[in-house]
């Protein structure tokens, strides 16, 4: 099995990357924008891929966990480093808890969860007015809400600082960084 080493990161790891990076940076400018337009048309789709991120986070995760973090290809200074640590555990961490928050949002709400009309959990519907659902657990469902909300902005922000550091490192230090993570 290809490990990272501090030359070359491996397929996985430069695979797992971008398809998780790319899905959460839509999902969170989709999430943005349904929630400052009110546009409810693009929720069945936003949280469809919401549950299917989690077929390439969970295993990102793991091999995170298994292969370790990739070695710095230079050296920095302990700041640099200290950042660079806390942005990575806070994207690698947020990239779980989003879809997480958006399910327990949906489903203890009672709005179900689904992937393009597969209906994984189902609806909640009032008995007395069909077009109206019942929370499961409201309590739950308002904590997935908060959470859902909170970790979005966390995670733009550790975003926009991860782009920043690979800009840094492109650009300025020339290091080699992203031409690791583009797999040259």
């Amino acid at each position: 099995m290809e490990l990272d080493t501090k030359e070359k990161l491996s397929s996985k790891t430069i695979v797992l990357h971008w398809i998780v990076g790319v899905m959460m940076i839509i999902l969170l400018a989709v999430g943005v924008y349904m929630t400052e337009t009110e546009n409810h048309a693009l929720y069945p789709i936003h949280k469809s891929f919401g549950v299917l991120i989690l077929i390439f986070v969970v295993p990102r995760v793991f091999w995170r966990m298994k292969n370790g973090w990739p070695e710095p290809v230079s050296q920095y200074s302990m700041i640099e480093i200290t950042l660079s640590k806390l942005i990575h555990w806070v994207l690698i961490i947020g990239t779980v808890l989003m879809p997480v928050s958006g399910m327990m949002m949906s489903g203890y709400g009672g709005h179900g969860i689904a992937i393009f009309g597969l209906e994984l959990v189902p609806m909640n519907f009032d008995p007395t007015n069909p077009k109206e659902v019942i929370p499961i657990n409201g309590a739950l469902a308002g904590l997935g809400h908060q959470m859902h909300g909170l970790i979005g902005n966390i995670l733009i922000g550790a975003i926009v600082l991860h782009f920043a550091g690979a800009l840094k490192h492109h650009l300025i230090d020339k290091d080699g960084t992203m031409r690791r993570m583009l797999g040259k």
